[in-house]
């Protein structure tokens, strides 16, 4: 955290920088993983969907906003909420077959 204050008017700005690498939206029917790797997969995507759930909580300024929901949005209130600005950056795929996947990643930070 980087905190600055104004000499002039009293005022203090803190800055928080927080760069965090979420794994892929892949279709675990698609993979055709099993074992401990769909086990993985399964909790990624209910990472993913608790972040989506948050975001979308945000947006309609819902009253009850689930950070509960996931450890990712547990570590992230302050971060996504309040005053807080928030960019996002998505990987997407230029393949046909990966559709479905670019589309999710490209509603998450819409919604």
């Amino acid at each position: 955290m980087v905190a600055r204050g104004d000499l002039l008017n009293g005022e203090c700005t803190r800055s928080k920088l927080w760069l965090v690498e979420l794994a892929g939206s892949e279709r675990v029917a698609k993979t055709e993983v099993l074992g401990e790797r769909l086990k993985e997969a399964q909790n990624i995507n209910r990472s993913l969907s608790a972040l989506g759930d948050v975001v979308s909580a945000l947006a309609t300024k819902n009253q009850r906003i689930p950070f509960r929901n996931s450890k990712i949005t547990r570590l992230l209130p302050d971060s996504l909420g309040g005053d807080a600005k928030t960019l996002m950056f998505g990987q997407i795929s230029p393949n046909e077959n990966d559709l479905t996947e670019t589309i999710c990643s490209l509603n998450l930070p819409v919604e």
